[in-house]
């Protein structure tokens, strides 16, 4: 079975698997075809995290695709000369928000790993659609109208976007890309190095040292990336195991959060109890001030992982949950560092998708350009990310201490991406999901998670439900049933629906002998299985 974004991207998935290709296949491909049809989420230009269930050693292994940042970086990254942080759109427009593109040589070395089929083969289904042309969804057409962005009318993407008649593409119209059938072509001969090294890469530097604001951005720093793999951060949740990727991925915040509502009754109550979503809210509150105080790149800054995720302190964090919503700030867990505050802003431009082959392993993958489109910049048929403004625009507290989350050279940014794979005690998969939408992604995975393991939703159900994001004292959600918007604001906890929150959220569950999985309606995603 597949789940993905895009009818496009999942029909790849499944003819992938039925010619016995393995999930790490499927994945290869379907992240070929985002790239080229949802382009303003993922693709070559961008980073990615994976997690990847084994069905013979029931081990879960994470693959670190993050973006870094050049050498050349340093902490003031997203400073000015006077000292202040620089406006969002100034920094994510300039070439100083590309950050060394990882998502392709994550598959690479997964592939290494567990493919199954030939590399090369791949990737020629979506060469066929980047040669043929492909329809252009609903929602690509709504992105390239967007004007809340300035991505879209960025010069690159503009021409990209532009009929021979000086109209911008609509819904329905066939958009053709050569270049990025080229460049599949180039990757496909030469794996990860054809995108990180010769003429692509010397394209991505040319273009991120062109004005407005320069990036110090290398050959060097792209031949020098290397994807990372190690055993998924795994945490008891209810009667399951949730694994998620390490830090600087967003797997510890949900596995905070996933713990506080572990000292609930929150799998007790069910999606029509407000009593439940309050506690739902609370966690999250709480489980995000902790992870954006403490969450960086490990390599660089002590993260406390152990320390954040200790059941005593748990039990100590959820105690704060009480009646109503108060004020609530990060804790202080053992092994807590000294770190400043963080400022770091995260829109959400990113992917989500779930497979499972015949041979019962897993795929959850989490894949962004980070933007709308990164960062407007585009070279040989792709967009180029503006990973590097994941990164805190504030790198020190005023006293000096700095954030765990500042900008330094070869530093990856803090990431919100966390998919998800659920086993039995035992090691037996129960589930898999996950969800773009920036800093949100961690209310979103916790909902379908909550949904999925604790009020047994079906996938499609639990994808659907309404979502909230409490983070600080902001409560934005999609609408809710009025009583229990009425029962959370008497728990000063009022509900913004002005802006609705995206999701994309994507889940497989395991159900009498088969699967059942379930896509986003807010997105254009579907599940297919055979």
């Amino acid at each position: 079975m597949v789940a993905a974004a895009n009818p496009l991207a999942t029909q790849t998935g499944v003819d992938i698997l039925r010619k016995g290709g393995s999930a790490v296949d499927a994945a290869v491909a379907i992240q070929a075809v985002l790239g080229l049809v949802e382009p303003q989420s993922s693709g070559l230009g961008g980073g990615s995290f994976m997690v990847y269930y084994d069905a013979k050693t029931h081990k879960v292994t994470a693959y670190d695709g993050r973006e870094k940042a050049p050498m050349g970086a340093t902490k003031r990254l997203f400073v000015d000369d006077s000292g202040k942080p620089l406006p969002f759109f100034d920094a994510v427009l300039g070439g100083i928000s590309t950050g060394v593109p990882g998502a392709i040589a994550m598959l690479d070395m997964a592939h290494h790993d567990h493919g199954k089929l030939p590399w090369a083969d791949l990737f020629k289904p979506a060469e066929k659609l980047a040669s043929d042309g492909f329809i252009v969804s609903p929602r690509l057409a709504g992105m390239i109208r967007l004007k809340q962005a300035p991505q879209p009318s960025a010069p690159d993407a503009k021409r990209y976007f532009t009929k021979a008649d000086g109209t911008p593409y609509a819904a329905g119209d066939r958009l053709k890309n050569p270049a990025y059938a080229s460049t599949l072509q180039r990757i496909g001969k030469f794996g990860a190095s054809g995108l990180l090294t010769g003429p692509i890469a010397q394209d991505i530097v040319n273009r991120v040292h062109e004005g407005p604001r320069p990036s110090t951005l290398t050959l060097a720093d792209l031949a020098a990336y290397r994807p990372t793999k190690q055993s998924a951060l795994c945490e008891p949740f209810l009667t399951y195991v949730v694994c998620t990727p390490q830090a600087p991925s967003g797997g510890p915040g949900l596995q905070i959060a996933l713990g506080v509502l572990n000292q609930t009754d929150i799998a007790k109550r069910g999606p029509d109890d407000a009593k439940a979503w309050f506690e739902f809210g609370q966690a999250s509150r709480l489980a995000y001030a902790d992870r954006d105080r403490y969450i960086g790149d490990p390599a660089f800054v002590k993260v406390p992982v152990k320390g954040l995720l200790d059941p005593a302190y748990l039990k100590k964090r959820a105690a704060l949950i009480g009646e109503k919503a108060g004020p609530i700030t990060f804790g202080m867990p053992e092994g807590a560092p000294d770190v400043g505050p963080d400022a770091t802003a995260e829109p959400g431009g990113t992917s989500h998708f779930v497979i499972v082959d015949a041979q019962g392993n897993v795929v959850s993958m989490t894949t962004t350009v980070e933007s709308i489109f990164g960062s407007g910049r585009m070279v040989d048929g792709f967009f180029l990310n503006n990973q590097l403004t994941d990164f805190s625009f504030s790198p020190n507290d005023k006293d000096g201490t700095p954030a765990a989350n500042a900008p330094a050279p070869g530093k990856r940014p803090r990431s919100s991406m966390a998919p998800a794979i659920v086993l039995t005690p035992g090691g037996k998969f129960v589930a898999a999901a996950g969800s773009p939408g920036g800093s949100s992604i961690q209310a979103y995975n916790l909902k379908v998670l909550v949904a999925l393991l604790g009020w047994k939703m079906s996938p499609q159900a639990a994808v659907s439900l309404p979502n909230l994001v409490a983070r600080g004292d902001r409560y934005s959600a999609d609408p809710f049933p009025e009583p229990i918007m009425q029962a959370l604001a008497a728990r000063d906890m009022p509900l913004s629906t002005a802006r609705g929150e995206n999701s994309g959220l994507q889940a497989i569950i395991v159900k009498n002998g088969g699967y059942e999985g379930g896509a986003d309606p807010r997105r254009e995603g579907t599940a297919r299985g055979f």
